[in-house]
């Protein structure tokens, strides 16, 4: 809650600068002093008050309404996340969030096993296991031992690494990652685990991931600063142009006149710095201090209009919409830029079995199984009842048992996993590395070929309702070099088989000479692949006695070997992995998100680019930007990236020093072909092309030595010399991505994705927005001008650091194309109105100053000028900012080219505030020359005289109001109800204070605070002046009348056009809904290998430590006893 304390201070500072702050202290100190000032302290304090009042007290709701506290219990106490401290031990329960880094110590599984979601930092929601250290498992029980070790470990931002090193007496014991339980992850599947708190609060791998909270502000808001020192600058001018003005008018004219008199013995000088003082508080109203107020108003109310939507309420887990700050609202219709996180974001994380192919033969392929039921699995009492399959063929095939190679391919699917099994009420839970090798178990429990169980050596399958057992030789684990498993099984019957299941690229390299069906198989990627399923090769190789035997030496020794074993793993397996027979392949489908092939492709209608920066692998990433239909991308490889950046830099270096570092001119395009280009990028290479910290200091050495650094790859070679060469290739990067149509960025790290952020922000000048759903993508949330959590599967952490929140991708278009757009016109329409409106009703003094003698006298009554920006004009201009719609939600959305105005800045920049500048200028003038010409020399109708002072300003004042509430209604696109009563409620609450404040009742009571007694009632009553006040409002609104009709027949804009065929479209629309042609949904998403981003669960299965049965335990009832830890 300091951060948060903080936050709004800097907040409260931005949007009431301290100069403004300054600037209205010092005219009332000036007030006070009777040589200068020309009105009462109440006409500038009563309205700072109110905007600091109004301010202050939604500071404070925010502040409220914001302030959460999240709680662990430990056994001896409870406290909060905030307070828990490095050596604190703490015990979690099922379901419990992981409230640091902690050390597992033990837990209530046997040794010591662990189950944890990772959802928030690699956005997957299938389960990891953790384990305790054996030592900690058997010795670290009582609470009286839990003290008695120590830990030592640097805090690091790793979250696939741990190195650390426990001292236990005199031992030292190794830990890693899997020893270890990361803040962010969330216990499932154990009842009870202590563990040993390791890094805590900012120290945590998540958290140093997280990157720094950055205030954010607008566009707008830095225009309207800027605006407004404008505005100081003009007022400082004007007020030392009619202070010079009055210095000449005293000794031309002012120490001549005897009646001028005043008796004080002043120089004409002196007397011209007492004026500049004067005006300065008399024009203190071109300052718009009331703007602030009304600008946080709007947009407290466009942000509650986001949080109303009911079309981005996600009504199956009960989520509406959730604008969790109230200061960008505006800029949400002027993004360029979006960054998007994949797995979670545009997909459900949830995989399907979808398609197969077996021997060259192809199942779930015709088209017509959309319209077929599915398949009936009621004859597997195994069967999982949410699985769906509409191919009946399979099914027939395997039950009647005649296919062998059909059989063979759901047995090597049921046996060759790290699927870890559970029974819970007489139902199979299968907790498996990857959503995907889960699917392909699930998918081979329903055709038949159930998974039961596994000890260290054996595995347990029901093969069409038999029950086989088999014995594990070796279990060959995935990892991200492999792309591959694969598992040595001896059969009831002797035999020894080798079952392995992988990419397409590793396992066709491996494939036998003799291997039949390796052209259908292909064939059937292919089409799998047009169709974006991820797809898995399965294969077999039968091993004799002999041959298995001299391996199991080879790899007994690669096992046990004390530095660099995986590596001699490896090799170990390319021997038995080779000569392998194909069997078939998988195509499984990662379900994306409703509506997100609409939303990007309507998105980027809107020429909004959308980035993709993942976690997933190259394959896997490539898959996002097919979602956007229409023609092929084409995809430049990492080698042209390459060598495209190097040449850029090469011919750089080649140019005379003056030459390449001065001149300033368009950059030549990258690609040759000017086509739909693409680019796939991994996080390895974004690190060398853009000089990550790692080399940094190697090349400072080399350059004090004047040296440059020798390297032995080619990509080394190209390194920088100095920080400007580093910084051009980061400009050759960012222009080379923003050529392409897509890009995408697979296998970055949280502060990768926020490095590429920055570089677009940085470069390009360019409005970004970044979505993501997990905690590994807050950093990258908060270096974006906008951040987006999506409240999904993946935790909270990325919606707590979100601008804006809500549960499908899909809302990402309404938010933007609807309330984004709307907000930005809104905003625009509001502050050029605002500026008018405050230029129209100052200059008048400015002109009445050349008639009064330079003296810094005002032009209209007092209380007018206290309520003109309070009661009399802010009400119409308010309800513009927040209801004004040039067109519907419905054709904002189907006209997305309606977005480009914002991204141009086209609506709300130095020429709209010069032309309202000039507006105002023009207005003031005919609201003063007008009246003042028609007074000149003129008779009231009952004889009286209506040409005094107080007339006049009353004339002047019920035309200033008059052409101000005229001039927004003529500026209002969509009108309602409440409009229209702005506007009139406005008027006759001008004229009804007008009246009581020219009363002779209320000048009885305060007879030196109103002195206009009777005024009104007096100069209304006169014909000649309501004549008067409409020749004036006339010409105010004749010119702005025509200029918008030439505008809008001459040269429309989009908007105009489509606000003309409103009626058109919307009954197309309407007819469009009563007959909808059925349309068979479109795949939209490319290949992939279906496998884990990680090593799977074979160390622990190989160790035997998961599968023993846990021992009886006496529990008692939950509910009779109270939860020591609880997180809220």
């Amino acid at each position: 809650n300091r951060n948060r304390r903080s936050m709004n201070m800097v907040h409260y500072n931005q949007i009431l600068p301290i100069v403004i702050l300054m600037y209205f202290i010092i005219i009332n100190i000036h007030q006070i002093i009777p040589e200068i000032t020309t009105l009462p302290w109440y006409t500038t304090l009563v309205p700072l008050v109110l905007v600091l009042g109004i301010t202050a007290i939604k500071d404070l709701v925010d502040d409220l309404l914001t302030e959460t506290e999240t709680f662990f219990q430990t056994r001896f106490q409870v406290s909060k996340w905030m307070n828990i401290h490095v050596g604190d031990v703490v015990r979690l329960k099922k379901n419990d969030h992981i409230p640091a880094d902690i050390l597992l110590l033990s837990s209530s599984n046997p040794n010591s096993l662990c189950y944890v979601e990772t959802a928030e930092l690699d956005g997957e929601t299938n389960l990891k296991f953790k384990m305790g250290r054996k030592v900690t498992d058997e010795r670290l029980q009582e609470e009286h031992q839990l003290a008695q070790f120590d830990v030592c470990e640097e805090p690091n931002n790793r979250l696939d690494k741990f190195t650390g090193t426990m001292r236990w007496r005199k031992d030292r014991i190794p830990l890693d990652l899997d020893n270890m339980m990361l803040r962010g992850c969330r216990i499932r599947n154990t009842d009870e685990c202590h563990g040993l708190v390791i890094f805590a609060g900012a120290d945590t791998k998540i958290m140093r991931n997280g990157g720094k909270t950055r205030f954010k502000r607008t566009k707008i808001d830095e225009l309207m600063n800027y605006m407004v020192y404008t505005i100081f600058v003009i007022l400082v001018l004007l007020c030392a142009g009619l202070a010079i003005g009055n210095t000449f008018w005293y000794e031309e004219v002012g120490s001549k006149a005897w009646y001028l008199n005043d008796g004080k013995d002043q120089t004409a000088s002196y007397r011209g710095f007492l004026s500049f003082w004067g005006y300065i508080i008399v024009l203190n109203t071109m300052v718009p201090i009331s703007l602030y107020v009304s600008v946080e108003v709007i947009r407290l109310g466009q942000s509650k209009f986001i949080n109303w939507d009911l079309q981005m309420y996600y009504q199956e887990k009960d989520t509406p919409a959730k604008a969790r700050t109230t200061t960008l609202n505006e800029q949400l219709g002027q993004i360029e830029y979006i960054f998007s996180d994949k797995t979670g974001t545009l997909t459900q994380n949830i995989m399907a079995f979808k398609k197969c192919t077996i021997a060259g033969r192809t199942f779930g392929m015709t088209d017509c199984y959309i319209l077929a039921r599915p398949v009936d699995f009621t004859w597997n009492k195994y069967a999982d009842r949410k699985f769906a399959y509409l191919d009946h063929s399979l099914v027939a095939c395997i039950r009647s048992k005649k296919d062998k190679d059909v059989l063979e391919f759901f047995k090597l699917l049921s046996l060759c996993h790290t699927v870890m099994v559970e029974q819970k009420e007489d139902e199979l839970v299968y907790q498996a590395a990857s959503p995907d090798e889960g699917a392909l178990v699930t998918a081979a429990r329903n055709f038949g070929f159930v998974f039961l169980s596994r000890t260290q050596d054996t595995i347990t399958i029901s093969e069409m309702d038999q029950e086989m057992t088999y014995e594990m030789l070796a279990l060959l684990d995935f990892n991200s070099d492999r792309k591959r498993m694969s598992i040595i099984l001896r059969f009831p019957d002797g035999r020894i088989r080798l079952y392995c299941k992988g990419a397409d690229t590793v396992i066709y390299e491996r494939l036998s000479p003799n291997s039949r069906h390796k052209e259908v198989t292909q064939t059937a990627l292919d089409i799998f692949a047009n169709e974006t399923l991820r797809t898995l090769c399965l294969c077999y190789k039968d091993i004799s006695q002999q041959e298995f035997d001299a391996w199991a030496k080879k790899h007994k020794a690669a096992s046990v070997a004390m530095g660099n074993r995986e590596a001699a793993l490896d090799r170990v397996y390319e021997q038995i992995e080779s000569n392998l027979m194909m069997i078939g392949a998988t195509a499984i489908e990662d379900k994306l998100q409703d509506g997100v092939p609409e939303t990007i492709a309507k998105l980027a209608k809107a020429d909004i680019k959308i980035w993709v920066l993942t976690g997933d692998k190259k394959g896997m990433s490539k898959e996002g930007y097919s979602l956007r239909g229409g023609p092929s991308l084409w995809w430049q490889s990492l080698r042209n990236v390459h060598l495209y950046l190097r040449i850029r830099q090469a011919n750089r270096r080649d140019q005379p020093p003056a030459f390449g570092r001065t001149r300033k001119k368009v950059p030549d395009p990258f690609f040759p072909e000017p086509g739909r280009n693409a680019l796939i990028i991994t996080g390895g290479w974004l690190n060398e092309i853009l000089y990550e910290k790692k080399k940094k200091r190697r090349r400072l050495r080399l350059k004090r030595l004047g040296k440059r650094p020798v390297s032995a790859t080619p990509q080394d070679a190209a390194q920088p010399i100095d920080d400007w060469e580093k910084e051009t290739r980061q400009v050759d990067f960012v222009n080379m991505a923003c050529e392409c149509e897509a890009v995408i960025c697979c296998r970055v790290t949280p502060k990768q994705k926020a490095n590429v952020v920055s570089l677009v922000k940085k470069y390009k000048k360019a409005v970004t927005l970044s979505i993501g759903d997990g905690a590994n993508d807050v950093n990258m949330i908060k270096t974006a001008d906008i951040g987006v959590g999506i409240s999904g599967q993946e935790g909270m952490q990325a919606v707590m650091s979100s601008d804006y929140a809500f549960a499908q991708f899909r809302y990402l278009e309404r938010l933007l194309l609807v309330h984004g757009r709307w907000s930005y016109i809104r905003m625009c329409k509001f502050l050029r109105f605002f500026f008018f409106k405050n230029f129209a009703f100052t200059l008048v003094h400015f002109w009445y100053s050349f008639f009064s003698g330079f003296s810094a006298q005002v032009a209209y009554e007092d209380w007018f000028i206290t309520l003109y920006n309070v009661m009399y004009s802010s009400l119409p201009v308010l309800l513009v900012g927040l209801l004004d719609q040039d067109v519907n939600d419905k054709l904002s959305r189907k006209f997305p080219k309606l977005y480009l105005p914002g991204q141009q800045g086209a609506l709300f920049n130095y020429k709209n505030f010069f032309i309202s500048l000039f507006h105002g200028i023009f207005t003031s003038l005919v609201i003063f020359f007008i009246p003042y010409g028609a007074f000149l020399q003129t008779m009231g109708q009952d004889g009286e005289a209506p040409s005094d002072y107080q007339s006049l300003a009353v004339v002047m004042a019920s035309s200033l109001i008059f052409t101000v509430n005229l001039q927004i209604s003529l500026e209002t696109s969509y009108w309602t109800f409440v409009n229209c009563f702005a506007v009139l409620c406005s008027i006759a609450i001008y004229f009804g204070i007008m009246f009581d404040i020219h009363s002779a009742g209320i000048h009885v009571i305060f007879p030196s605070t109103f002195t206009f007694t009777g005024v009104a009632s007096n100069a209304l009553r006169q014909p000649y002046l309501w004549l008067t006040i409409i020749l004036t409002v006339g010409i105010s609104l004749l010119p702005v009348i025509c200029i918008q009709f030439l505008y809008k027949t001459i040269w429309p804009s989009v908007g105009d056009n489509v606000q003309r065929n409103r009626k058109k479209y919307e009954m197309e629309e309407e007819e469009e809904k009563k007959s909808v042609p059925f349309q068979r949904g479109r795949r939209s998403r490319r290949s992939a290998y279906a496998f884990s981003h990680s090593r799977g669960y074979a160390d622990l299965i190989a160790s035997g430590r998961s599968i023993r049965r846990r021992p009886a335990i006496a529990r008692p009832n939950p509910r009779d006893s109270i939860r020591e830890i609880e997180n809220i």
